[in-house]
């Protein structure tokens, strides 16, 4: 960080004046280059001379960061937030953080305060609270309200991602209706957010009937406002909706559109995600295995490099390869699954909690009874945050199946 002395010889010489040029009548050029060196304080009437004479306000010149320097700060922490890279996160922290307490105006005070935040939660620094906190009293402040909505998801995010699902989902209602409250007019960007998170939130608390709903508003709205950036993700709830309600109908639909979204968006997650979906009917639904298996063999091309399709892929072949009798295999592969850091809905949890309920039925066939006792308890324990679904009544009866034996 710069001090006064500095600020003043960068801002002199990015206007391109001399010493004695921007000394003017009223100080001496002696004086003045004492001051950039920090080997003499100015008097308040200097100060406020200095600041006239460079064409900026005094508390520019007291403020410890300048706007210039903010500005590219910012433009440096924005490259490196946006990098999707974990070591650049933790550069932008530290970039950040020696600047935290002097960032108390402006734009570009909150926006970095907002990355702070936001990295040091995923980092899982203790100290993102205040920083967030203070990022949204400054956009306020601004009136920047789809800055400070999107704080606000994260906040009710937050929740979620402790699987304190009825917290969360209060907390963005509240968030919703304080950014009603302050502007009659919401952007479609941050209209179709707040959309998105309901519909997810209220699905984690089984609030189906009003998710749907809103769902169904939020996928009219995104064609309406022609914006297509999250409704991929409203495709794909609509359609995992349609596999839990043994809604044929509506999955057929909801597998066409983001067919056509993928096609669209050139965007390979949403293609993969139908064929996979359509795999995990068969096992969990249908306990069609030996059709899963085929169109597991089937899959062609390379998988999206996102944790989320090897895990998945692995868990779908590992259930498939116990109904055919491959208990070994099965067991090995079900093995293999990770339950990523990042999953917290309960739909996909209640998928991944499924897998040790299937492991059990595995070691039960293989003969390891006190083993298929112990993974099934696991999974039921695993499930009782969950709300009721198929998945939940699926480990329910296997543990009850192995406590029988």
């Amino acid at each position: 960080m710069k001090t006064l002395g500095e600020r003043i010889r960068m801002l002199r010489k990015e206007r391109k004046m001399t010493l004695e040029s921007c000394a003017g009548e009223q100080m001496t050029k002696g004086m003045l280059s004492l001051i950039e060196n920090n080997k003499a304080n100015p008097s308040m009437e200097n100060l406020n001379y200095l600041a006239e004479r460079l064409g900026v306000e005094v508390s520019e010149l007291l403020e410890e960061v300048s706007g210039s320097e903010l500005g590219s700060l910012l433009d440096e922490a924005e490259v490196l937030y946006k990098s999707d890279i974990e070591a650049n996160y933790e550069k932008a922290v530290e970039l950040i953080r020696p600047f935290i307490s002097k960032l108390n105006r402006g734009y570009e005070s909150a926006r970095l305060l907002e990355i702070y935040s936001r990295l040091s939660f995923h980092l899982k620094y203790p100290d993102w609270k205040p920083a967030e906190e203070k990022a949204c009293e400054l956009y306020e402040a601004l009136n920047i309200l789809p800055r400070r909505a999107a704080l606000g998801i994260f906040r009710a995010m937050v929740l979620f991602t402790e699987h304190r699902y009825e917290e969360a989902l209060t907390r963005l209602l509240e968030e919703k209706a304080e950014v009603e409250r302050r502007s009659g007019y919401i952007d479609p960007l941050t209209r179709l957010d707040l959309y998105t998170y309901e519909v997810i939130l209220r699905f984690a608390v089984n609030d189906t009937e009003q998710a749907t709903r809103l769902m169904d508003e939020a996928i009219r709205y995104s064609k309406d406002k022609t914006i297509f950036y999250q409704v991929d993700q409203l495709y794909r709830m609509a359609a995992y909706r349609a596999v839990i309600d043994n809604d044929e109908d509506k999955l057929n639909y909801y597998e066409q559109k983001l067919l056509q979204y993928g096609d669209f968006a050139e965007d390979n997650h949403a293609v993969w995600y139908t064929k996979l979906i359509r795999i995990h009917q068969l096992n969990s639904f249908h306990q069609d295995y030996e059709t899963a298996l085929v169109k597991l063999a089937k899959l062609t091309g390379p998988m999206p490099e996102h944790e989320f399709f090897p895990n998945f892929f692995a868990l779908e072949r590992g259930k498939a390869l116990y109904g055919v009798g491959r208990y070994r295999d099965a067991m090995h592969l079900l093995q293999q699954v990770a339950i990523s850091e990042h999953v917290h809905h309960p739909f996909d949890l209640s998928i991944y909690y499924e897998k040790d309920a299937y492991a059990a039925l595995c070691a039960e066939q293989l003969g390891e009874v006190a083993h298929a006792r112990e993974l099934a308890e696991r999974a039921v324990s695993n499930m009782t945050q969950m709300p009721e679904s198929p998945y939940t009544q699926f480990v329910r009866e296997t543990a009850k199946h192995i406590a029988a034996q």
